[in-house]
């Protein structure tokens, strides 16, 4: 009888600990994209949530928090409720570029953050409007040194991966083009199409369409080889900077305390879905390609980049107060 009962006492407190820890997920998860809709990282963060609802059966949706260069929606991030149902579609900018750029932050980019995967490196490409009178590195650079006006050229705002490229090139270069910060690539992109603005350093994937169409001439990429989408485009070293590389990379991120077992739960999904054949096309049309990696592998990884970017920062005198 005793024995009875201590077997019951036993399972009905196995089935508290399984009623008092739900599996994960159970409800909407929500990534927040710290630039506006229309860019680089919004297209990676709704295909990562579409990835993660197609297994999961729930809602996943992208909250656009831009401003500050991808500070707004990063610190509300890093100020979320550690249980995995708010995440970060972060990049060079958010974990590598701005804790360097700016004198201070609301936030620290390593010790209030977890890294949860990587999601897909970019290309760079620098892009024109076709009235602009340079149809080459070497022309903008002549043309930025001795025009009658200052060129502008416009970024997805202050330490995007668009204002970095270009101040990088600036200051290898020696010229001056005035920026002109917006919310996101793709308003920027739109006034560069319209020729308001005359050049453009964006991630490839918010430019491509526009590219293919004939809006916007392309000149040179940024990485340390040419792109497979645009085998003629030479690099900026091949054009005329030797040294220059400026690529990108998107992750996502969680807020520090979230389990262990919750960042692996959806590491696990992220990398196996983009291992998928067609998401690497998608991601290859668009001149982006997937990065998964390990929990471990991908700390690291920003480790390293948050020690790359300190040195390129202070050696260009870029500082945002």
């Amino acid at each position: 009888m005793l024995q009875r009962l201590i077997s019951g006492l036993c399972i009905a407190a196995l089935a508290g600990i399984s009623w008092a820890q739900p599996r994960y997920p159970e409800k909407t998860i929500r990534i927040i994209s710290p630039f506006a809709s229309g860019g680089t990282n919004d297209y990676l963060a709704r295909l990562v949530g579409q990835l993660l609802s197609e297994k999961w059966g729930q809602s996943v949706v992208v909250d656009n928090r831009p401003g500050a260069g991808g500070n707004v929606g990063t610190e509300a991030v890093a100020r979320a409720a550690p249980d995995g149902y708010t995440l970060l579609m972060g990049s060079i900018t958010t974990h590598a570029i701005n804790p360097a750029l700016y004198s201070r932050l609301p936030f620290n980019a390593q010790r209030d953050f977890a890294p949860v995967s990587g999601v897909a490196a970019t290309q760079t490409v620098l892009v024109f409007h076709p009235s602009l009178p340079a149809k080459s590195v070497r022309e903008l650079v002549a043309l930025a040194k001795s025009g009658p006006r200052a060129l502008h050229y416009a970024s997805a705002g202050y330490g995007s991966i668009s204002h970095m490229g270009m101040e990088l090139f600036r200051y290898m270069t020696g010229t001056t083009l005035d920026h002109v910060p917006y919310k996101g690539e793709g308003q920027a992109a739109v006034d560069v199409m319209s020729g308001e603005i005359e050049v453009m350093f964006p991630n490839m994937p918010t430019v491509m369409g526009i590219v293919r169409a004939g809006k916007l001439r392309a000149v040179a990429v940024g990485g340390k080889r040419r792109s497979a989408l645009m085998p003629d485009i030479p690099t900026v070293a091949e054009a005329g900077v030797p040294g220059y590389e400026m690529s990108g990379w998107f992750a996502l991120f969680s807020p520090a305390g979230v389990p262990r077992e919750t960042l692996a739960r959806i590491n696990t999904e992220v990398t196996q879905g983009l291992q998928r054949v067609d998401i690497k096309d998608l991601l290859a049309r668009q001149g982006a390609e997937p990065v998964p990696g390990s929990i471990d592998q991908f700390t690291q990884f920003v480790r390293d980049e948050l020690a790359k970017w300190a040195k390129v920062v202070k050696s260009s005198g870029i500082r945002i107060d």
